[in-house]
């Protein structure tokens, strides 16, 4: 039996042994890096421009560092095993800025919303980019990051699973159309020989794929999964399943993951956020797109906090805006970029869609397999 807590450890946690087995070994590139960056500069465009259409966001500035005692970083999970790179600075001050690279933007969205001056249904869309030093590397997971980080004030009765459902089909119609554009710019991409771009999303809860295979380990339940529904949509990311564990472990202070919903079948569930995973035909691997959702009230925060057991985070300047009504209801989340990038461009490997730093280990595992990262 694999243990449970280990399994919560959080994305691309392996081994470079492991990883050998995994990379593929037919691997051909069908864009040359410069053809490459053209259509991706052409999906981006066309994301960025689409996803204002679909959600009325417009596109604002965002940051890289914030100041450490405001609360905005995103710790991503609430077990403290991923925590941000910090520094002073601040030339000639007695007490300098004590500074963090931003690890996602989650947070700082919700107070921009005001900031902005978002009326209700409107919303920010970033080019944001982080750092996350804490990822094992591997052919999906770096520590440099780049998202879509967009947020859309909403009001009390939006709340609800019918309203996040609406938004993530809209979001796929987007990623989906970008394939389908991608494809006409530039034709070599539509091959025989990966299955093309799923049109409709599959909405499963965590509680449903848990039921499906009960003795998985999470991300080969999603695996399993995504052969039979190549593009599916996980509700309920954060609290514990029936059997004792979350699907993943979630922050305590965005995403709602504990107010209770109903399936179509009338059980009790939890959630208002999720996930977008996809088959990615040419690592023959889950990839996750997305992770979004209904962002916590006063009184889901505090009780989300208190599962976590860090209510003491209440007195932090972020949290006290939400309980004193000062920042909006709303909905957001990250598109990973280069994320998007590789499943669209058919790359098997982040490197070959962004520059960042790769080990050597890894480098030279993947020239074996005629996959070469950008430098």
């Amino acid at each position: 039996m694999y243990d449970k807590k280990t399994d919560l450890a959080g994305p691309g946690v392996s081994t470079y042994e492991e990883l050998e087995n995994i990379l593929p070994n037919d691997y051909e590139p069908i864009l040359p890096p410069k053809e490459r960056m053209h259509a991706l500069f052409e999906v981006k465009k066309y994301i960025e421009d689409n996803l204002c259409k679909e959600l009325n966001l417009f596109m604002v500035q965002v940051p890289l560092i914030v100041d450490e005692k405001s609360g905005v970083n995103d710790m991503l999970d609430r077990d403290g095993s991923r925590t941000p790179v910090t520094f002073n600075c601040g030339l000639g001050l007695k007490e300098p800025i004590r500074a963090q690279i931003v690890q996602a933007a989650t947070k700082w969205k919700r107070l921009a919303l005001k900031q902005f001056d978002c009326n209700l249904g409107e919303g920010i869309l970033t080019d944001m980019r982080a750092v996350r030093k804490d990822y094992f590397l591997d052919h999906d997971h770096s520590s440099y990051v780049d998202q879509w980080d967009w947020e859309r004030v909403i009001t009390d009765k939006d709340r609800n699973l019918d309203f996040l459902k609406d938004i993530v089909k809209r979001i796929w119609k987007v990623i989906y159309g970008a394939g389908k554009y991608v494809q006409e710019l530039f034709p070599k991409l539509k091959t025989s020989k990966y299955s093309d771009f799923p049109e409709e999303l599959t909405f499963l809860h965590a509680e449903d794929i848990l039921d499906m295979y009960p003795d998985l380990p999470r991300k080969q339940r999603e695996t399993k999964v995504l052969q039979k529904y190549p593009a599916i949509f996980i509700i309920g990311i954060g609290y514990p399943l029936k059997d004792g564990y979350p699907h993943e472990m979630r922050a305590a202070d965005y995403d709602d993951w504990i107010t209770e919903t109903k399936s179509e079948d009338g059980r009790t569930m939890h959630g208002l956020n999720g996930d977008i995973l996809v088959w990615n035909p040419v690592t023959r691997r889950r990839h996750e797109l997305t992770s979004m959702g209904i962002r916590v009230t006063k009184e889901t925060l505090v009780k989300q906090l208190e599962m976590a057991g860090q209510l003491e985070n209440l007195k932090l300047p972020y949290h006290q805006k939400i309980m004193n009504d000062e920042i909006p209801l709303c909905i957001g989340g990250g598109i990973g970029q280069s994320r998007t990038y590789m499943y669209l461009l058919r790359t098997a490997h982040l490197g070959e869609v962004s520059v960042t730093v790769w080990p050597d280990v890894l480098k030279k595992m993947c020239a074996k397999r005629n996959i070469f990262v950008l430098e």
